[in-house]
């Protein structure tokens, strides 16, 4: 099974629409039920992808075997800081080193835009994240932002 990344434009309709089933399973999980149509276009409001282009971001897909499977963005907070964001990998391409790669790819991509560390925050019930990021080097620092959703915060070296 091979597995490519491309920078693509998040508005690009393949784009759009992960970041749509990326949001949506969020939302989901973080109200323990199916979310609504109207609480993922809110959300999705929130948490626009629209600045994820260069110079200041990048928003990569991921296909496995020609098929989209998942989605990753990046974006500059201020010279040499980037931030991880959108990780997303659908479910039935789960399990198969999705994950660690597109991380790889956006660091990738963070280092490209000047950035030498990297940071994000995700939420506890994202158990599977964190032990993503803690396995690829990611360590827990105290809290930089005050995001509602945010619970851990986690930053990396990335010289």
């Amino acid at each position: 099974m091979e597995w490519t990344m491309a920078v693509t434009p998040p508005q690009h309709p393949e784009a759009a629409a992960i970041l749509r089933e990326y949001i949506d399973e969020l939302a989901s999980r973080y109200h323990d039920r199916p979310a609504t149509p109207d609480e993922v276009d809110i959300a999705l409001a929130h948490e626009p992808a629209d600045d994820l282009v260069p110079p200041s971001g990048a928003f990569l897909l991921a296909r496995r075997d020609g098929q989209l499977a998942g989605c990753v963005g990046v974006r500059l907070v201020q010279p040499g800081l980037s931030a991880l964001t959108k990780v997303y990998v659908r479910p039935h391409h789960r399990g198969q080193g999705g994950g660690r790669l597109l991380v790889a790819a956006a660091e990738k991509a963070a280092k490209g835009l000047g950035a030498v560390r990297m940071q994000l925050d995700t939420r506890d019930d994202l158990v599977e994240a964190r032990a993503l990021y803690a396995a690829m080097g990611y360590a827990q620092v105290e809290a930089f932002n005050d995001d509602q959703y945010a619970e851990h915060w986690f930053s990396k070296d990335l010289s």
